[in-house]
């Protein structure tokens, strides 16, 4: 039989991990998943998603597995990332959204998408890109970042944030540092950005450093920067970059969630379980497995067993959790979720998103270069739903580790 502190160890482990799978509905296998593992989290894909009122179901039924309450997360950007396109209605971009220069509708392209979110289940949006438009990365990023400036895109940020917040929905920071100069997609290859530490700090890291405090995650790129690191190493497995950098320099408190581990970008430099132990050790509190049950088990496992075997890293695993556990517990976007879908609130959002969308086409105007595409506006008159879920305790989960013998 198991000793305790076996068992607690792998309940610690589970919740540093969020996880994505195949299929649109609960199965034998993906039950066995879940309550085994115990994930912090589940993303859903479009892939996942048929209909708003099997989407809902689908994460009432993951969260009925969980022990502690579940960040439910999706990529909700609107423009090219929108994983409801196909069940409500496009949203718009970022880029078109920023470019109308109006706070309102920055604010209210958060509180839209994010009510979208909150009606289907979700209580976390990876979103918004705080990437800096530059034109090394334009042929990559495309519409899903603001501009090139750190002033205009810090603001468009910090007003979808709050539009996130006011529906009940966590926000994201990403891709830290900065893909901006990336001209290679990390889904595939390994960006190597040769960009100054003192150009990184005064424009990419601008958004991390002046909006910190608002950021309840930041994700982390699988892309180097040698000029800071002296090496190819990723900034998803770097000490400095996570430790060294964003959580002491700029004093970051948040959560701190590495980019999905099946890409390209973080496989060139390690094997997924090598990466997965990595992340942690590096600094990450989190990390994301998308696709595969393989992917997940192995990384699941090499970091109960480095866990095992290395004190020093168990303590880090402890820390980590208890981080993520203490999270939880005070963030009320988890102890509520949405009452199911009905076709009338659906019918309502889809009006909403198209209301949007033609706000921003009749305000979009052309800005000249390096001007500021920000002006003041009326504030947005959309609203939150939210209703009342029984709160699960984390409390069951103890922070102190002593690994097994």
């Amino acid at each position: 039989m198991p000793s305790g502190s076996y068992i607690l160890l792998r309940q610690q482990v589970g919740q540093l991990f969020v996880i994505g799978f195949d299929g649109t509905e609960m199965t034998p296998a993906l039950y066995a998943l879940l309550t085994q593992t115990q994930p912090g989290g589940v993303i859903l894909f479009t892939r996942n998603i048929t209909s708003p009122s099997q989407c809902y179901a689908l994460l009432s039924q993951c969260r009925s597995t969980a022990q502690v309450p579940l960040f439910t997360c999706v990529d909700l950007e609107g423009g090219t990332v929108d994983r409801f396109r196909h069940i409500l209605a496009p949203a718009p971009s970022q880029h078109d959204v920023a470019s109308t220069g109006r706070k309102s509708l920055f604010r209210a392209h958060g509180e839209v998408l994010g009510r979208c979110a909150r009606t289907l289940g979700f209580n976390v949006d990876f979103a918004p890109v705080s990437d800096l438009g530059f034109a090394a990365s334009r042929s990559v990023l495309a519409s899903r970042t603001v501009s090139e400036s750190a002033k205009d895109t810090i603001t468009f940020v910090d007003q979808f944030l709050r539009g996130l917040k006011a529906s009940g929905v966590l926000g994201c920071g990403k891709h830290y540092p900065g893909l901006g100069e990336a001209n290679l997609d990390s889904h595939h290859s390994l960006p190597v950005i040769e960009k100054s530490w003192k150009a990184l700090w005064s424009q990419d890291l601008l958004p991390y450093r002046k909006l910190g405090k608002q950021l309840p995650f930041v994700m982390v790129a699988h892309a180097a920067y040698p000029s800071v690191t002296n090496d190819q190493v990723p900034a998803s497995l770097s000490k400095k970059w996570m430790t060294g950098i964003l959580r002491n320099k700029i004093g970051y408190n948040g959560l701190i969630l590495s980019d999905d581990m099946e890409m390209g970008g973080v496989l060139a430099a390690a094997p997924i379980g090598e990466a997965a132990v990595r992340t942690l050790q590096a600094g990450a509190d989190m990390l994301l497995i998308c696709h595969k049950e393989e992917n997940v088990r192995a990384a699941y496992e090499a970091v109960v067993h480095r866990a095992e075997t290395d004190k020093k890293f168990a303590k880090q695993v402890a820390i980590a959790a208890a981080r993520v556990l203490a999270f939880k517990v005070r963030s009320k976007e988890l102890k509520k979720t949405a009452i199911a879908p009905t076709p009338k609130n659906i019918a309502r959002l889809v009006k909403d998103l198209d209301q949007l969308k033609k706000q921003v086409s009749k305000a979009k105007r052309p800005q000249a270069a390096g001007a500021s595409a920000v002006s003041n506006s009326e504030p947005s008159g959309t609203g939150t739903l939210v209703a009342h879920e029984t709160r699960k305790q984390a409390a069951k989960i103890r922070v102190r580790v002593t690994p097994s013998e």
